[in-house]
C-alpha cells in the first residue's frame, strides 16, 4: 500500500478502537501525541525501504534509508512481522518512558497503544497486496489475503487508488455521519 493509504488506515483503526472501546477521558496532549504516534506507527514498517516517504522527507534520508534497508534485511522482512511488532513495541515503550517527564499530562500508555495500532494496521493492509507479509518470521513464508496471490491488489495501482482508499474514506464518512451525536458527546465530555 502507499503511504497515504497507510496513514488513512492507521487513523481509521485508532478511531475504531477509541470509539468502540470503553470511553476514556483524554487530555488534549494525549490526543495530539497519540495521533502523531499512530501516524508514525502507520508508516514505520516501511523504514526498511530506502524509497519510503519517511526517508524522502529527511535531508539525508536516502543515505539512512539504504543503511536501514540492509540492517533490517530488506523490504517486508523483520519490520513486517510479529517479531518486528514486538521489537518496535519495546523500543517505542522505552522511548515513551524516557520522554514521559517532559509530557506530564500525556497518557503514555495510550500513546503506546496508538503507535501499535498504527503498526498493526500497516501489516494488515499490506497483507492485501500481492507481496504479502511474513507475519511469522523467522519462518520465511509471506501470508496474504485472500490466500490466492492473483486475487490480491498491486500497491499503488487501480484497485488501491479507486477502491481501497476511497472505500476507507467512505467508511469514515459513514461512521462520522451515523455516530455524529456520540462523536459530539465524546468531544464535549471526554476530551479535556
Amino acid at each position: 500500500m502507499t503511504g497515504r493509504t497507510h496513514d488513512l488506515a492507521a487513523i481509521t483503526a485508532l478511531g475504531a478502537v477509541v470509539f468502540f472501546g470503553p470511553m476514556q477521558t483524554f487530555t488534549l496532549s494525549t490526543t495530539l501525541v497519540s495521533v502523531l504516534a499512530n501516524q508514525i506507527g502507520g508508516i514505520l514498517p516501511d523504514i526498511d525501504q530506502p524509497t519510503a516517504p519517511f526517508w524522502r522527507n529527511l535531508p539525508v534520508g536516502k543515505f539512512f534509508g539504504r543503511i536501514f534497508d540492509k540492517l533490517l534485511g530488506g523490504h517486508r522482512f523483520i519490520t513486517h512481522s510479529i517479531l518486528g511488532l514486538f521489537l518496535f513495541g519495546l523500543l517505542a515503550k522505552a522511548l515513551l518512558v524516557t520522554l514521559s517527564p517532559i509530557m506530564p499530562h500525556t497518557d503514555i500508555g495510550f500513546v503506546w497503544w496508538a503507535f501499535m495500532i498504527g503498526m498493526v494496521s500497516h501489516l494488515v493492509m499490506d497483507s492485501f497486496t500481492k507481496e504479502g507479509v511474513p507475519w511469522l518470521l523467522p519462518i520465511p513464508i509471506k501470508f496474504g489475503l485472500p490466500p490466492l496471490k492473483r486475487m490480491r491488489i498491486t500497491t499503488g495501482k487501480f484497485a488501491e487508488a479507486a477502491v481501497i482508499f476511497p472505500g476507507i474514506i467512505a467508511l469514515d464518512v459513514w461512521f462520522c455521519a451515523s455516530h455524529y451525536h456520540v462523536l459530539l458527546e465524546f468531544v464535549h465530555r471526554h476530551l479535556v
